[in-house]
């Protein structure tokens, strides 16, 4: 996408800035006090740092916040086949020249297996994770299915451009609630109609998508040491919420601190529709950790 266009609409944007790392150029958001613990966001994916827009400026009140765009979306660059392992490492390398090490990292959806992998693989090492809604596990269905499927319109140099033309048909705030199960806001609503019918941005999450490896993704959940908090909106029509529950099970299983919580009356987006709750819920892990002081 284009910041001399898209980039008027990013929310936030004086907290931008492009950063090289590890063979991509970045778009990523920096904001919070300079000696504050460093807290790393990582959104979903199809979204960008816009998914953070309410949620972000609350933590920034405690926080060193870094929010990058994961690669092929937004205004960062594509890479080379973007599995997990491959995301991971070069979440890690932005991290590394940016040189800040994250205290907490937080991952909503595919940014939680992200987050999780970066632990597992030791590539980088936060006091506590908050995965949120996170697609850790493969689920039956379409969740099994979609890399497959990602694959086959991956492959298709026409479908990123067919995708974001068919989005235009439909209502999207209908598809919004179709696929997420979350009331978002008219805003929030207007970014991902802007990001889908970009098909740069459609093509960037078909290709990570088609990469991405479920069963590695799970594999990783034995490798995360440090403690866990799984935020779940319990209306999540895209991933289950019984989801977290598992992974949860599991990381205690492992001897790891896990917390899950679910979230009543919130869908997959659960934190841009209550940004507030999930602010104080993500400070309080913070200072459970003896991140942020009590």
């Amino acid at each position: 996408m284009r910041w001399d266009v898209d980039g008027r609409h990013v929310p936030h944007r004086e907290w931008s800035r492009f950063v090289t790392a590890g063979g991509l150029k970045w778009h990523v958001q920096v904001a919070g006090p300079d000696d504050a613990p460093v807290l790393l966001l990582i959104h979903g994916t199809g979204a960008t740092t816009h998914s953070f827009a309410d949620l972000a400026p609350l933590l920034a009140q405690q926080f060193r916040v870094v929010i990058p765009d994961l690669p092929g979306h937004g205004f960062t660059g594509k890479m080379n086949a973007p599995g997990p392992d491959n995301v991971a490492k070069a979440v890690a390398a932005l991290m590394a020249e940016l040189n800040l090490a994250p205290a907490l990292i937080l991952g909503h959806s595919v940014g939680a297996a992200v987050a999780f992998m970066t632990v597992a693989r030791g590539l980088l090492a936060p006091q506590g994770v908050v995965a949120m809604g996170g697609a850790l596990l493969p689920f039956a269905g379409v969740g099994k299915a979609f890399p497959g499927i990602a694959k086959a319109l991956f492959v298709n140099p026409l479908m990123p451009a067919l995708f974001s033309f068919s989005t235009r048909l439909q209502s999207m705030p209908d598809l919004m609630a179709r696929w997420t199960g979350s009331r978002s806001s008219r805003e929030q609503i207007a970014h991902y109609e802007r990001l889908f019918r970009s098909s740069a941005h459609t093509g960037g999450a078909l290709a990570l998508m088609a990469h991405w490896d479920l069963d590695a993704i799970e594999r990783s959940i034995a490798g995360v040491k440090c403690p866990v908090l799984l935020l779940h909106g319990e209306r999540d029509k895209t991933v289950p919420p019984d989801t977290s529950r598992k992974v949860a099970q599991r990381l205690t299983a492992h001897g790891t601190s896990a917390v899950h919580h679910g979230l009543a009356g919130l869908g997959h987006l659960a934190h841009e529709e209550a940004p507030d709750r999930h602010a104080e819920m993500i400070a309080a892990f913070g200072r459970d950790m003896g991140v942020l002081r009590a």
